[in-house]
C-alpha cells in the first residue's frame, strides 16, 4: 500500500540515521565515540529513581492516567516556574502534561494548522518543528538563524504578507543546535510581533537549566504579555537526565493549553502516573543535582574550547545547552566532513545540514560523553584533520 503524500515527503529522522551509522560501525568491530546525539550520559538522580520505585508498586498507577496529567504534577510545574522564573501559572488551566516535549511540539501543528497554513520555523533548528508542520499539511517559512545576528531570527525580515498568514512561530533558547541564548528584550519583541499578526508562539525551552559561567537563561513566559500569545514546551529530560522517561509539559496561554490537551485526549492516553510522581520529586526535591550537572558540562565545554582552538577553530564557547556549533573546514560540506570524521576517527558528529538549509557549513557536537572519552575523541579528530584541512 502507498503511504500518504506527507509521509512520502518525510525524510528519515536525523538521529535515526545517526543511530544506524553507529550500529553499522559497531557491527564491524569499530570503537565509536558518539558526539552526535544530545542524550545525557549521567544517571537520573537517585531520589527521583527511588520515588519511581515506590510509585510503580502502587496499583492505582497501573490504570489509565488522566490525559492532561495529574494535577499534583501540573502544580509542581507551576511551583517550579514561580520559584525559577517568577512566573505565575494556574496548574488547572495553564499546564498540560506531555509524554516528553517532542510529542507536544509535533502535535501543536496538528491542533492548529489547516492545509496550506504557514508556520514560521527557525533554520537551523530542531527537525521536529518543520516535520510536525509537514505532516499536518502546513507550509514552512524559514527564519534564518545567522551567526552575525547572534543566531536570533530577524523579525523585520519576515515579509508582512507571510506574517499575516502565519499561525505558528517556533523559537528555541537556549538554542539547539547553536548554543545561543536569548534575552528578555528579544522575547518581548516576539510577543509584540505575535500580537500584531495573531500568531501563536511556541517556545521550546528544555535547555533552560544547562548554562555556563553563572548565566541563568530566562523563560519566554517572563516576557510581558507572553501568556496572551504563546506557550512554552519544557521537559525533565535534560535538567534531570531523564530522556528515556518521556515526561514534559506545555505551559502558558490557556486556550492553547486546552486545544493541545483536547487533541492529545483523542490520540494518546496520557503519561504513566508513576513517572509523573517521579517528575514531582524531580521538580520539588533537592536541586543540588542540577548544579552538579552544570559543573560537569562546564568542565567538558572548557575542554572542548581548548581542544578545538588548538586544532585551529576559532570557536566561541556556548552560553547555554550542551552543544557546539562549529564551521566545517574549507573544502568540505557538513556531510562530507562528518563522514570523514566517522571513517578516519571513529567519531560521530552531526552534519549541520540535518538542521536545515542554513545549517550547511557547520557541524554539531554534544558534550554528552565523559571527559576522558571526550579527550580521546578530540585526539582522534586532531589526528584526522592534521595537515589535511584549512580553517
Amino acid at each position: 500500500m502507498k503511504e500518504n503524500t506527507p509521509m512520502q515527503n518525510l525524510p528519515p529522522y536525523l538521529f535515526a540515521r545517526i543511530e544506524q551509522k553507529v550500529a553499522e560501525a559497531k557491527e564491524k568491530g569499530l570503537d565509536i565515540i558518539s558526539l552526535g546525539i544530545g542524550d545525557p550520559d549521567q544517571p537520573t538522580p537517585k531520589h527521583i529513581i527511588d520515588r519511581m520505585a515506590k510509585s510503580i508498586y502502587d496499583s492505582a498507577n497501573h490504570q489509565y492516567p488522566s490525559s492532561i496529567g495529574l494535577l499534583e504534577y501540573r502544580s509542581a510545574v507551576a511551583d517550579w516556574y514561580r520559584g525559577r522564573f517568577g512566573v505565575e501559572l494556574n496548574p488547572k488551566t495553564e499546564v498540560v502534561t506531555l509524554i516528553g516535549s517532542k510529542e507536544g511540539i509535533a502535535n501543536i501543528s496538528f491542533a492548529y494548522l489547516d492545509k496550506g497554513d504557514i508556520s514560521l520555523v527557525p533554520d537551523p533548528g530542531y527537525p521536529v518543528y518543520s516535520i510536525g508542520n509537514l505532516l499536518a499539511g502546513g507550509q514552512t517559512h524559514i527564519m534564518p538563524l545567522l551567526e552575525q545576528n547572534g543566531f536570533l531570527p530577524v523579525l523585520e525580515d519576515i515579509p508582512s504578507d507571510v506574517a499575516a498568514q502565519a499561525k505558528l512561530m517556533f523559537i528555541n533558547y537556549p538554542n539547539n543546535p547553536t548554543g545561543a541564548v536569548a534575552d528578555i528584550d528579544f522575547f518581548e519583541k516576539v510577543v509584540e510581533f505575535a500580537k500584531t499578526y495573531d500568531i501563536l508562539v511556541c517556545h521550546d525551552g528544555p535547555y533552560s537549566e544547562v548554562s555556563y559561567d553563572g548565566l541563568r537563561p530566562v523563560s519566554f513566559l517572563q516576557a510581558r504579555g507572553a501568556k496572551e500569545v504563546g506557550i512554552e514546551f519544557h521537559s525533565l529530560s535534560k535538567t534531570y537526565n531523564m530522556t528515556g522517561w518521556r515526561i514534559g509539559w506545555a505551559a502558558g496561554n490557556q486556550q492553547a493549553v486546552e486545544v493541545l490537551a483536547r487533541f492529545k485526549s483523542n490520540i494518546d492516553s496520557g503519561c504513566f502516573q508513576a513517572i509523573q510522581y517521579a517528575g514531582i520529586e524531580a521538580l520539588n526535591g533537592p536541586q543540588d543535582c542540577v548544579e552538579v550537572m552544570r559543573g560537569i558540562y562546564q568542565e567538558r565545554r572548557d575542554i572542548a574550547v581548548a581542544r578545538l582552538q588548538k586544532m585551529g577553530w576559532n570557536v566561541i564557547a556556548p552560553k547555554g545547552s550542551f552543544y557546539f556549533w562549529i564551521p566545517v573546514p574549507k573544502g568540505h560540506t557538513s556531510a562530507s566532513f562528518a563522514e570523514m570524521i566517522l571513517e578516519q576517527a571513529g567519531v560521530i558528529v552531526t552534519p549541520g545540514s540535518g538542521y536545515g538549509k542554513y545549517g550547511e557549513g557547520y557541524f554539531r557536537i554534544a558534550l554528552t560523553v565523559d571527559k576522558a572519552r571526550m579527550e580521546e575523541a578530540f585526539d582522534r579528530i586532531e589526528k584526522a584533520v592534521s595537515g589535511k584541512v584549512e580553517f
